[in-house]
């Protein structure tokens, strides 16, 4: 290969990666700024239901971060990026960590619902 074949390969691969790469950046900045929104309109949701202040931050760090994750997937998909095997990846990882701390998770989910439902209530006389 001699130098020009190179530069018409740069200039080829750039014409077709650079602007996805730009979308992929419009979007993740989009993204970002709607992921912020949502996640400030949900903790002010939150703060109106007058939940358990343990379990607020819990709440906005799951959405945020299940939020982001989606944002990550379809940023990497905008690129070019197959993502069904890293969809199935998560998916199984998922269910190995699941099926691994199933004791763990029962007690979790367990205080999750006794926080929401505060089927429990102490009265000060």
């Amino acid at each position: 290969m001699n130098s020009k074949q190179i530069i018409n390969e740069i200039v080829t691969a750039s014409l077709v990666y650079v602007p996805k790469i730009i979308i992929a950046i419009i979007i993740w900045l989009i993204g970002s700024w709607v992921i912020k929104i949502l996640t400030h309109g949900f903790n002010q949701m939150l703060d109106k239901r007058r939940l358990d202040p343990t379990l607020k931050p819990f709440v906005k760090a799951l959405i945020s971060l299940l939020l982001k994750v989606l944002l990550i997937i379809s940023v990497l998909s905008t690129i070019g990026i197959q993502m069904t095997s890293f969809v199935a990846i998560i998916g199984s990882a998922g269910l190995a960590i699941g099926l691994a701390l199933s004791g763990t998770l029962q007690n979790f989910a367990g205080s999750l619902i006794i926080l929401l439902f505060k089927p429990i209530r102490l009265e000060i006389s």
